[in-house]
């Protein structure tokens, strides 16, 4: 791979790929493509869609490639883009059961099978917690979290004020550990979760 790729700014690789440059393209997608994954996987009702999702993100990504003008970071332009997908899907798909499946599973190598297994329910924990929360809250701290946007981007991806999404993640964080504080009390009171 060229060093001028992998210097170049996410924005400098689209101005390059609406140009008709195809390895630009490759190293967006390379950079961008597990973290939109984790994003959609995290707010999609169903794993089913997840994939659909991310395709039809990248999709309209190429399709708009032509009229694309770096206004925002890149990532908060695809991003928005998997977002309104999302969401023209729910509209669409309104009234079907939504069933509620996990992002995946995490495996910790080279841990013994008893510690395995707590991670495993540990990650199982907060997987349920994040998922327990209000839409709103859970997209602010996914962004952040699990994709390392800062509070402009995500009020950006989300059409949310600033302000806003710092409630949003404030209030996430306080329900997530007033929950998990509730699962350690239960379980070191003898219960098992």
């Amino acid at each position: 791979m060229p060093d001028t790729l992998i210097t170049a700014t996410d924005e400098d690789l689209m101005l390059r790929y609406s140009a008709g440059d195809l390895p630009s393209f490759r190293e967006l997608y390379r950079r961008h493509s597990q973290g939109l994954y984790r994003f959609v996987a995290w707010r999609a009702p169903r794993r089913a869609w997840v994939d659909e999702i991310v395709q039809d993100a990248w999709a309209s990504l190429h399709a708009a490639r032509a009229g694309y003008q770096p206004q925002a970071a890149f990532r908060t332009y695809l991003y928005q883009i998997a977002r309104n997908r999302l969401i023209d899907i729910l509209r669409q798909r309104e009234g079907q059961e939504q069933g509620q499946e996990g992002a995946g599973e995490l495996v910790c190598e080279g841990a013994s099978p008893q510690q395995s297994l707590e991670q495993k329910q540990q990650h199982a924990q907060l997987y349920a917690a994040i998922a327990a929360l209000p839409v709103e809250q859970k997209e602010a701290l996914v962004l952040q979290q699990f994709s390392a946007m800062s509070i402009l981007e995500i009020a950006v991806v989300t059409g949310a004020e600033a302000e806003t999404v710092k409630s949003r993640l404030r209030y996430a964080m306080q329900k997530l550990r007033a929950q998990l504080d509730s699962w350690a009390g239960a379980a070191g009171a003898g219960g098992q979760i």
